[in-house]
C-alpha cells in the first residue's frame, strides 16, 4: 500500500482537492482508501438509532452493516489516540492510501495552500513535504501546483509515487 498526505489549515481546500482527485485516481484503475483526521469530536451515528444506544449504554465498538456499507465505530473510552500506522493498518488491501491531516506524520504529503486563510506555510517547518498545491505563486523550491488544476495535482502525485 503506498500512501500520500495532505496537511494544511482548516479553510485551505484540503477535502475540495481530494474530491476532485479521488475519481481521476480511480479512473486509473486504483483502489484508494483515505483516513480523516478530525480536530474535534465527530459522530457517524444519529441519537435514538439502535447503535447509538448501544455506544451511550457502554460498548466499546459497533459495527453496523446494510447490504451496502458497513462502519464499524469503536470507543475509545480513556484509551489514547492511535497513530497513523495504527489506522492503516485495520484498512482492507488497497493501491493508495490518502490520509488527510496527520500534520505532523514521517509521511510524503502536499501541502494544500490558499493565501486567503492568513496561514503560514508547513513546508519550510516539515521535510515531508514534497510539494505544495496554492491559488497564488509562492516563494519555494518545492513543485508548485495550481490547486485549482486537480489533473496536473494528480499528475504529479502519480509520478511522485511511480504509479504514472
Amino acid at each position: 500500500m503506498l500512501i500520500f498526505g495532505f496537511a494544511g489549515f482548516s479553510g485551505s481546500g484540503k477535502t475540495t482537492l481530494l474530491e476532485k482527485l479521488i475519481p481521476l485516481f480511480v479512473a486509473k484503475g486504483l483502489k484508494i482508501a483515505l483516513i480523516k483526521h478530525a480536530h474535534h469530536d465527530f459522530d457517524v451515528d444519529q441519537p435514538g438509532k439502535d447503535s447509538y444506544r448501544h455506544r451511550a449504554a457502554g460498548v466499546t465498538e459497533v459495527l453496523v452493516t446494510s447490504s451496502r456499507r458497513w462502519a464499524l465505530v469503536h470507543e475509545l473510552r480513556g484509551e489514547s489516540e492511535p497513530g497513523l500506522e495504527q489506522h492503516i493498518a485495520r484498512l482492507a488491501p488497497c493501491d493508495l492510501v490518502l490520509v488527510e491531516g496527520f500534520k505532523r506524520e514521517a509521511i510524503p504529503k502536499l501541502e494544500v495552500h490558499r493565501l486567503a486563510t492568513g496561514k503560514p506555510l508547513l513546508f519550510p517547518e516539515d521535510p515531508h513535504i514534497v510539494a505544495v498545491a496554492a491559488d497564488t505563486p509562492l516563494l519555494t523550491n518545492l513543485p508548485q501546483l495550481d490547486i485549482n488544476q486537480p489533473q496536473t495535482v494528480a499528475d504529479f502525485i502519480l509520478r511522485y509515487l511511480e504509479i504514472a
